[in-house]
């Protein structure tokens, strides 16, 4: 099976994506050359002064590619994240670790919210990538089921700072719009083991299997969220998959 995707620390918007997974939007268009303002700016990308006899230590840096700096901004903040026990990420924190000014970040996101859902999104796409490959190459549906499971705890715990997102834990001091966005993506995690579990209800000749396929579908639903809840709450120590495939077999029999 197609191993979820984590956030690669990769240089660019491209190298973001592996196996079934995706990048952090990128607004269309080129990013700015870089230029002498640039470095008032306190922007990264600014190239330093060049090397001569009378300053020959002076670094060189890369320019970096159109969109790559915004790329760079959820990388980091999806590290910082991943640090157990953090505090609130602000825009200031955020830029000192990147060493930008704050008035850098807004130029690629119009506040933190929006970077928020640049993970969001990065979360959606890669999970529910897998999970339709899963839908469309496994017939059997409670095989779908417990392999829609074990994509979704497989992300986070590759990607501890997105688990934190996931159980809305960083979100707590954010605009509801983010926590409200999450609980659209349990739900439809929710609807898509429903529509599994009714196809394996339907096959074993169920009396009522949209009434049963609700049922399981909810319980797998409060489990994923419970293990990731323990995954963030243990400081990444209690990994999400421990025991799984046990846990699933008593669970989809």
């Amino acid at each position: 099976m197609t191993q979820p995707t984590a956030l690669d620390p990769g240089p660019c918007t491209e190298d973001l994506a592996r196996t079934g997974g995706a990048a952090p939007p990128v607004e269309s268009g080129t990013e700015p050359a870089c230029d002498e303002r640039a470095v008032d700016r306190g922007d990264v990308g600014a190239p330093a002064e060049p090397a001569t006899e009378a300053n020959p230590g002076a670094p060189v840096r890369k320019r970096l590619r159109p969109g790559e700096r915004r790329v760079q901004i959820l990388q980091t903040l999806a590290q910082m994240l991943e640090q157990p026990g953090a505090e609130r990420v602000t825009t200031a924190a955020l830029a000192a670790r990147l060493g930008v000014s704050e008035a850098a970040l807004y130029r690629h996101f119009a506040s933190k919210a929006q970077m928020f859902e640049g993970l969001i999104e990065f979360i959606e796409t890669s999970i529910f990538s897998l999970v339709n490959q899963i839908c469309e190459r496994e017939p059997a549906g409670q095989a779908q089921a417990a392999r829609t499971v074990a994509v979704l705890l497989q992300f986070a715990e590759k990607n501890p700072g997105m688990s934190r997102v996931m159980v809305g834990d960083a979100l707590v001091f954010e605009h509801e719009r983010l926590q409200a966005r999450m609980n659209q993506f349990f739900d439809r995690i929710e609807s898509q083991l429903r529509q599994s579990l009714r196809l394996a209800a339907e096959m074993r000749g169920s009396a009522t299997p949209s009434v049963e396929a609700s049922a399981l579908a909810s319980v797998l639903t409060s489990f994923c969220a419970g293990r990731l809840q323990r995954f963030a709450r243990s400081g990444f120590k209690r990994v999400p998959t421990e025991h799984l495939d046990a846990a699933l077999r008593h669970l989809i029999l």
